[in-house]
C-alpha cells in the first residue's frame, strides 16, 4: 500500500502562495515588462509554444523519475527522450533556435547532445561540400549518430578529452598517418594514455565520431586535425574491427550522457574522412595543403564560449529563483526591530514570523547572484553581437578584431562558469535543510553543471590565453601602438594617469556608474602592468607568475561584465520604462559594489581605494541590499523560468512548497509498499532474535 499524506492537513499560515503574492505586490515594477525587455516578444512566444508541447507530451511531460531512479534507468529514458525530440523536430518543423529552447526547458542532457552541438556543426563549419553531402545530410536525419572525440586544436583550448593529455594537446598521441598507395589514413592509439576519454555520446549511442588526431604524411607531423570515423556497425551497432570503445562509467553527475572512451588499432579510413575545408592532403601525393589562415578556427570557439556565458546567466537565474522564492516563504524567528506584517484579504494586519529573505545575511548571500545573472545576460548578448561583427570582418579578410574577442571569450568562459558553480551551491545552502533534498531541484542541477568548469577549456588554464593577449596589448600600448579595442583603450588611460585615485568622498558617489567603471579599469590595468614589469624587467618565469596571471584575467573579465551591465542598465535611449530602468540600475550598482567588496584586496593593493573608502563601500552594500529587497522576487520572476524547467518543490511559481514536497515524497519507491522490501530478511530476524521483555499483541503493538 502506497504511503499517502493526510489530505485534510494544510501548511501553517501564512502559506507560501500568500507570501509570494505579497512580495509581488510590493515590487516597484512589473516582472513581465522586464522579462519582455530581457528576451523580446519573439523568444517568449517561442518558449511558451514549445513549453505547451513538452508539458503535454507522454514521453517528455513527466520528469518525476529523475529523483528516484539509478543511472541505467535514467539513461534508457534519456534515449527515449532523445528519440522523441528528433520526432518532434520533424513534426513541428523546429529550427535550431526552437530545438535549443526545447532542450533548455527539458533540462536533461542526452546521448544525442553532442551529435547536435558538436558533430554536425563541425562538419558544417570545417567540411567540404562533398563531405557535407556524405555525412551532414544523413546526420540531420539521424541516419547516423555522431559525437566529437576531441582534444581541441593545440593553441585554442584545453579540453580534457584524453586520459593522459587534457591540457597538453600538443602531446596528443593518437595519430592519423596517410598512405598514398592505399589513399587511406591509418588511425592508431599507440599507448594506453592515448585513449580518447570523456567523449559525450560515445559510450553507447554514437556510430560515428569526429576524431582529433595528429596528422602525419610523408614523414611530417602537422599536428591535430579532425577526421570523420565510423566506429560502429550500422546494422547491429557492434564496434568495427580494430576499435575498442565503451562507457567510462558513473560520474559525479551528467549520468544521462554516455561519456565514453575509444582506442584505434591501425584502423584504415578513406581519404574523404579528413575534414578539408581549411587544410587537406593531396590524395595522390600525400602533400599537405595549408589552411588559408590559421586563425579561422577561432571563430567557432568564440561562438561556443559566448553561448556558455549566456548559459551561465540561465544557471545563475535558475538557482537564484529557487532560493529567493523559498526564502520569501520560509519564515524563522522574529525581527523585533522590524516586525513582519501581513495584510489579510479582509484588511486585517497581523504580525508574522520573519521570512528569512528579510535577514541581511540572506540578502548578502543571494542578491549578488541575481546581479551576476543579469550581468551575464547582457554580456552574453554583447558577445554574440561582437561575434557576428567579427564574422563579417573575417569574411572580408579582416582578422584585427579576432584576438581581442577570443581572449575575452576565454576569460569570460572561465569566470562565468566559476560564478555559476559557486552560486548553485550557495543557493542550495541558503535553502537550509530542504536544499539538501533532490526535490529542491538544485542537487542534480549542480552535479550536471559542474563539467562546464573544465570542458571547452579548464577554468584556470583558459585564463592564460586571456592574460597573454592583455600582456601583449600592454606592451604594444607602452610602445605607442594603440588600437580601437576596449582593452587597448583602458590600458592607454591607465598609462596616461598611473597615479589616479578613486574620487569617492561621499557614499552617494558609489551610485555613479562611471566612477565605478573607472575603478575596475584602473585595477585591471594596474595588475596587467605589474605582471608585464615582473616578466620583462625582473625576468620572472611564466610559471612563477601564474597566480597573478589568473588574477589579471579575472579582473579584466569582471571589468567586461561591469561595463556591459552598466551600458545596458544606464541606456540613454527611451527604450526602458522608468520602473524597469531604475530596478536594473540598482542591480547594476549592486553587481559593481558586491564585486568590488569581494575583490577589495586588489583595489587596495593598486592604491586606487583607501581603507576608509573600502569601509564606505561595505556600508553602502547593506544599503543597496535593502533597496533591492522589495523587488527580489520580481527580479527572479522576470527570468520567466517555468515550473516545468525548475522541477523544484522549493521554487514553484505559486509557492506550494510543502504540498509539493509531500507529493514528491509519496512517489519515493520505498513508500510504495506498506512494509519495506528486505524487512523479512534483515530487520525481522534482528528484532525477534533471542529473549526480550516485550509482549506483542494481536494489534502488533509492543508492551512491557
Amino acid at each position: 500500500m502506497t504511503v499517502r499524506f493526510p489530505k485534510h492537513l494544510k501548511p501553517i499560515e501564512p502559506q507560501g502562495k500568500r507570501l509570494l503574492q505579497q512580495e509581488r505586490q510590493h515590487a516597484t515594477f512589473d516582472a513581465n515588462d522586464l522579462m519582455y525587455h530581457i528576451y523580446g516578444k519573439e523568444y517568449i512566444e517561442r518558449r511558451d509554444r514549445i513549453l505547451r508541447i513538452l508539458e503535454n507530451d507522454p514521453t517528455l511531460g513527466d520528469k518525476s523519475h529523475r529523483y528516484y531512479n539509478g543511472r541505467a534507468i535514467r539513461f534508457k529514458k534519456s534515449l527515449a527522450a532523445a528519440k522523441r525530440f528528433a520526432e518532434l523536430q520533424r513534426i513541428h518543423h523546429w529550427n535550431d533556435e526552437d530545438f535549443a529552447v526545447a532542450e533548455s526547458l527539458f533540462d536533461e542532457a542526452s546521448a544525442f547532445r553532442l551529435h547536435r552541438s558538436m558533430f554536425m556543426p563541425t562538419i558544417a563549419n570545417q567540411g567540404t561540400e562533398e563531405q557535407k553531402k556524405i555525412y551532414l545530410e544523413p546526420a540531420l536525419k539521424y541516419e547516423i549518430i555522431g559525437c566529437y572525440a576531441q582534444t581541441e586544436a593545440s593553441y585554442l583550448t584545453t579540453t580534457p578529452s584524453l586520459l593522459g593529455h587534457g591540457s597538453n594537446v600538443r602531446g596528443l598521441e593518437t595519430t592519423a598517418t596517410y598512405q598514398p598507395e592505399t589513399e587511406t589514413f591509418v588511425l592508431n592509439s599507440p599507448t594506453l594514455t592515448s585513449s580518447k576519454w570523456w567523449i559525450g555520446g560515445l559510450g553507447a549511442a554514437a556510430n560515428h565520431a569526429i576524431v582529433m588526431a595528429r596528422l602525419i604524411s610523408l614523414g611530417n607531423d602537422y599536428g591535430p586535425h579532425p577526421f570523420i570515423v565510423q566506429i560502429r556497425n550500422l546494422e547491429n551497432h557492434e564496434p568495427l574491427k580494430g576499435i575498442t570503445v565503451g562507457d567510462i562509467g558513473p560520474k559525479f553527475g551528467f549520468n544521462t550522457v554516455d561519456n565514453g572512451f575509444i582506442l584505434f588499432d591501425h584502423v584504415h579510413i578513406p581519404h574523404i574522412s579528413m575534414l578539408a575545408r581549411y587544410s587537406r592532403i593531396d590524395r595522390k601525393t600525400g602533400e599537405y595543403i595549408t589552411p588559408p589562415n590559421s586563425k579561422l578556427a577561432y571563430g567557432t570557439m568564440v561562438f561556443v564560449r559566448a553561448n556558455i556565458v549566456l548559459e551561465s546567466c540561465l544557471v545563475l537565474a535558475r538557482a537564484a529563483t529557487v532560493a529567493i522564492r523559498y526564502s520569501a516563504i520560509r519564515v524563522q524567528g522574529s525581527d523585533t526591530s522590524n516586525p513582519k506584517k501581513l495584510t489579510d484579504a479582509d484588511g486585517t494586519v497581523k504580525t508574522i514570523e520573519t521570512p528569512v529573505l528579510d535577514y541581511t545575511m540572506q540578502q548578502y548571500r543571494l542578491f549578488p547572484i541575481i546581479a551576476q545573472a543579469y550581468a551575464c545576460h547582457f554580456t552574453g548578448q554583447q558577445m554574440h553581437r561582437m561575434y557576428n561583427e567579427n564574422q563579417e570582418k573575417m569574411a572580408q579578410g579582416d582578422f584585427s578584431y579576432l584576438a581581442d574577442l577570443h581572449a575575452s571569450s576565454s576569460g569570460l568562459k572561465s569566470l562565468t562558469t566559476t560564478l555559476a558553480v559557486s552560486a548553485i551551491e550557495e543557493c542550495r545552502r541558503a535553502c537550509g535543510g530542504h536544499g539538501y533534498s533532490l526535490f529542491s531541484g538544485l542537487g542534480h542541477f549542480y552535479q550536471d553543471y559542474l563539467p562546464k568548469a573544465t570542458w571547452e577549456g579548464d577554468n584556470y588554464l583558459l585564463t592564460q590565453q586571456t592574460a597573454r593577449y592583455l600582456i601583449k596589448t600592454m606592451r604594444s600600448v607602452r610602445a605607442g601602438k594603440i588600437n580601437s579595442s576596449f582593452s587597448a583603450q583602458y590600458l592607454a588611460e591607465y598609462i596616461s594617469s598611473p597615479q589616479a585615485r578613486c574620487p569617492f568622498v561621499h557614499i552617494d558617489n558609489l551610485n555613479n556608474p562611471e566612477s565605478l567603471l573607472n575603478a575596475f579599469k584602473f585595477r585591471s590595468a594596474f595588475l596587467i602592468d605589474k605582471v608585464v614589469y615582473a616578466l620583462d624587467t625582473e625576468k620572472m618565469s611564466w610559471n612563477d607568475m601564474l597566480i597573478e596571471i589568473y588574477r589579471i584575467s579575472r579582473a579584466h573579465c569582471q571589468l567586461l561584465l561591469v561595463s556591459n551591465f552598466i551600458l545596458a542598465a544606464f541606456d540613454k535611449s527611451d527604450s526602458l520604462k522608468p520602473g524597469i530602468a531604475h530596478a536594473l540600475q540598482q542591480v547594476a550598482i549592486l553587481f559593481c559594489i558586491s564585486t568590488l567588496e569581494q575583490e577589495s584586496a586588489d583595489f587596495l593593493t593598486c592604491g586606487y581605494l583607501s581603507p576608509e573608502q573600502v569601509l564606505m563601500i561595505k556600508r553602502h552594500l547593506v544599503c543597496i541590499l535593502k533597496s533591492i529587497r522589495p523587488n527580489a522576487v520580481a527580479l527572479v520572476d522576470a527570468f520567466g523560468l517555468p515550473d516545468y524547467m525548475l522541477n523544484s518543490a522549493l521554487g514553484e511559481n505559486d509557492g506550494y512548497v510543502y504540498e509539493k514536497m509531500t507529493a514528491m515524497a509519496e512517489l519515493e519507491p520505498l513508500n510504495q509498499a506498506k512494509v519495506v522490501d528486505g524487512y523479512e530478511d534483515f530487520i525481522r530476524p534482528l528484532i525477534h532474535n533471542g529473549k526480550h521483555n516485550w509482549r506483542i499483541g494481536k494489534d502488533g503493538v509492543a508492551r512491557l
